[in-house]
Formats: C-alpha cells, structure tokens, sequence
C-alpha cells in the first residue's frame, strides 16, 4: 500500500509543472542577462575614458617627439653625408643588426613591423638590408648578431633569433631620447667585443602622423674607414678613425632613436583613438540590448499583473 502512495505522488509531481516544484520564474535569465549587460556597459565606459585619456597624453608627447625628431635629424643627415664622401669598396659581409624599438606597448603594430623587417634583413644579407621576402620562410644567417633596444622587439625575436641576440638594451629613451642615450649604447656595442664590418639600424621612419615603415640605416665600421680612397688622404691616425666610427655610431642611433620614438607616439595616439571609437559603438550596442531587455521584463511583468488581476 506505501509503495503505491509513493508512485501516485512520484507520479503527480512528474506531471506538474516546473514552476510548481521551486524553479526560477521565467524572467529570471532576463533579469541575469540585464545584470550582465550592465557591468559589461561599466566596464566599457571605463575603458573608454582610459583610452581618451592616454589618447590626450599620446598627442602632447608627439608634438614634443617631434620637435625633437627634427632636431635629431640633423645629425642622421650629417652622418650620411660623411659616408657619401668616403666610398669603400671593402666587402662588408659580417653585419651588426641593431633593431630600434620601445619598452611599451598599446601603440599599434610599431614593434612588429621592426621585427619583420629584421627577419627579412637576416634572410637577405648579401642583399639589400630590407629585400623583399617571406619572413616567415626565410632562412636566417647563423652568423649575423643581433643587438635589440627595447623589450617588446626582443620577445618578439627571441623565439626565431634567440642564437644570434647578442646583447639587449632596455629603458632607454623612456621620455624623449637623448644624445647621453644613444652615447651609452654605442660604447657598449664597441665595448662588447663583438666583431662586424658594418652596422645596420632598423627602426620606423616617421612618414606622417598617421603612417610610418620600416625603414634600415648603414654605417660602416672603423675598417671600412681605413679602406677608404678619400679617408686616406687625412692621414689620420688609428685612434682617430676609431673615434670618428664610434661617434658616427652614435649620431645614427640617436637619429634612429628620435624619429622611431616619433613614430610610438604617433602610432599610440591612433591606436588610443580607435579604441576609443570602439569602445563607443559597444556601448552603443550594449544600451540599446539594455533597454530592449529592460522593456521586455517590465512587459513580463506588466502582463502578469493584468492577467492576476482579470483572474480575481
């Protein structure tokens, strides 16, 4: 007889309704979802006043990365024109690869195009320092060395040039790069022992404020010096030559410095402005799911008072 009891009432609650047995009511998950939509709406907007705001700071920094920019050129254009007045024809087959980056991100592709350009530079020694080719397929030459300035382009390459990364340089340039900075890095570079012929800067040449492109920079070495028809002429001594490389070394990473810092703060600002407007038409998205979802449970609601109401 209890066994019979307990199958009527086993089988009386199958056959009610979920609603009866304690479940959530049916607009519960709306409501969840409301939640929901409401802190990811928060969370948006406080995004998008962090990316206005390091939009605003971007754009101050790149007037003065500019004026700087322009007055570091001066000492690029210097540079070059000593080695167009001093040919060689001394082979320069060992190559120093300097690549020129930062130590912060949110500023777009700026490290990553370096980083390709090294790659396809490292495939294509023999050639043009930036010859087109598939940085992904390429073969790297085990015998160049590679010097990176800046932590996002060094763990970028430590993956595929980890053998040829010789030495690596970080917090340089945190502000606006100066001359003291690029002085550092050169005597370190001459003062690490390793041996090249020539030296190859990649860095982001600045075409506007809203573009740039990997661009490379060569510099001979104190043989090359030596070597040369027209440098011979001065008859100057060793230490001489050693200086003037030296110095000549330091005067194009500050260029390259300059106009590749130029070029973050150029980058960051349109990045920050994008996510920005990104960030606007989420919320605008958003708002409009929220207010969908808000109107459709007021119905909800609204339906079961009428219906409440009819039936009493």
């Amino acid at each position: 007889m209890s066994t019979m009891l307990a199958r009527r009432s086993l089988a009386r609650a199958v056959a009610q309704p979920a609603a009866a047995l304690g479940a959530a009511p049916a607009n519960a998950r709306n409501m969840a979802t409301l939640r929901e939509i409401e802190l990811r709406l928060k969370s948006v907007r406080n995004i998008e006043k962090i990316t206005k705001s390091m939009k605003m700071i971007a754009s101050t920094k790149l007037a003065k990365a500019q004026r700087a920019m322009d007055a570091g050129k001066k000492y690029g254009i210097a540079n070059n024109e000593v080695f167009n007045h001093v040919p060689s024809d001394k082979p320069t087959p060992n190559k120093l690869f300097i690549v020129i980056s930062s130590d912060k991100g949110l500023c777009g592709g700026i490290h990553s195009s370096v980083s390709k350009a090294t790659r396809r530079a490292l495939a294509n020694v023999e050639d043009s320092p930036l010859a087109n080719a598939n940085a992904n397929d390429a073969k790297v030459d085990p015998s160049s060395s590679v010097m990176v300035i800046g932590d996002k382009s060094k763990a970028q390459l430590q993956r595929q040039l980890g053998g040829n990364i010789q030495m690596t340089f970080n917090q340089i340039g945190r502000d606006i790069p100066t001359f003291t900075d690029a002085a550092t890095v050169a005597d370190l570079i001459v003062s690490s022992g390793v041996k090249y012929d020539s030296v190859v800067l990649i860095y982001n040449k600045f075409v506007s404020a809203i573009s740039y492109e990997a661009a490379a920079m060569e510099i001979k070495g104190e043989a090359a010096l030596k070597e040369s028809d027209s440098f011979k002429v001065y008859e100057n001594e060793d230490d001489a030559t050693q200086d003037l490389a030296e110095f000549s070394l330091a005067n194009a990473i500050y260029a390259a410095l300059v106009e590749g810092h130029a070029c973050e703060q150029s980058a960051r600002r349109n990045a920050m402005d994008n996510a920005s407007k990104n960030a606007t038409d989420m919320i605008g998205t958003l708002q409009m799911q929220y207010n969908r979802g808000r109107q459709a449970a007021i119905t909800n609601e609204l339906v079961d008072i009428i219906t409440g109401a009819s039936a009493l």
